[in-house]
C-alpha cells in the first residue's frame, strides 16, 4: 500500500542500485524521510559532486578526479608491470592489499557473447595502445567466471605476439565471486601466487 508518491519514487530509484532489494530501498527511503533536511541535502550534494568531478583516467581508464590518476602519475610505481582488471572496484580491492606496486588497466567489463558484449565494447583498444611502451609483464586479474576466462584467453592471444610476459592471479578467489567482495588476504595471496600463461 502506497503512503506517499514521493517516498515510493525514492524507494524505486534506490532499488535500482546494486545489492539493494526492494525492502532495503524502502527502509533507506523511510530513513531519509525521517532524517534532518541538512543530512539529505549533504547526501544530495555529494551525489551531484560525484557526477561532476569523477571521470575516467585517460591512461588506465580507472575512475579519478584528476587526469591522469594518481596511480598513473606515481613515479614510485613500476610501469613495467600492468595489472588488468574488470572494474574500478577491483583496483580498490587490490590496492588494499599493498602487494602490487605496478600500474593498472581497467577494462570496464568482460567479453560476454551471450550478452552481446564484444572486445569493442570494453577498453581493449586502449590496453593495446599501452602495451607498446615499457610494459614487461601483464597480470590478468579478472573475475573467475566463464566470461572472465573467455576474456583472459582472448587477451592472452592478443598479447603473446608482443613478447610480454603474461600471468594471471592464482586461484583462491572462489568462482562466481567478484574481486571487490574478496578479503585482502585472499587477494594478496592470489597476486603473490599468480601463474604465467
Amino acid at each position: 500500500m502506497q503512503t506517499s508518491e514521493t517516498l515510493e519514487k525514492v524507494a524505486e530509484e534506490l532499488a535500482k542500485l546494486p545489492s539493494i532489494g526492494r525492502k532495503t530501498a524502502n527502509r533507506i527511503a523511510m530513513y531519509l524521510a525521517k532524517s534532518p533536511a541538512e543530512e539529505v541535502e549533504n547526501l544530495s550534494h555529494a551525489l551531484l559532486q560525484l557526477k561532476e568531478k569523477i571521470r575516467l583516467c585517460s591512461v588506465c581508464c580507472n575512475i579519478t578526479e584528476t587526469d591522469p590518476c594518481t596511480i598513473c602519475e606515481s613515479h614510485k610505481r613500476s610501469s613495467t608491470s600492468l595489472c588488468i582488471v574488470e572494474e574500478p572496484g577491483d583496483v580498490f580491492a587490490i590496492e588494499k592489499t599493498n602487494e602490487f606496486k605496478g600500474k593498472y588497466h581497467v577494462l570496464h567489463g568482460i567479453i560476454s557473447p551471450l550478452d552481446g558484449i564484444g572486445p569493442e565494447d570494453i577498453k581493449v583498444k586502449e590496453l593495446l595502445m599501452r602495451l607498446s611502451g615499457d610494459v614487461e609483464e601483464v597480470i590478468l586479474a579478472l573475475n573467475p567466471s566463464v566470461e572472465g576466462e573467455y576474456t583472459i584467453t582472448y587477451l592472452s592471444k592478443l598479447i603473446k605476439p608482443l613478447n610480454i610476459k603474461i600471468s594471471r592471479i592464482a586461484r583462491g578467489i572462489p568462482v562466481g565471486t567478484d574481486l571487490e567482495f574478496a578479503d585482502e588476504i585472499t587477494i594478496a595471496k592470489a597476486i603473490e601466487g599468480r601463474i604465467t600463461l
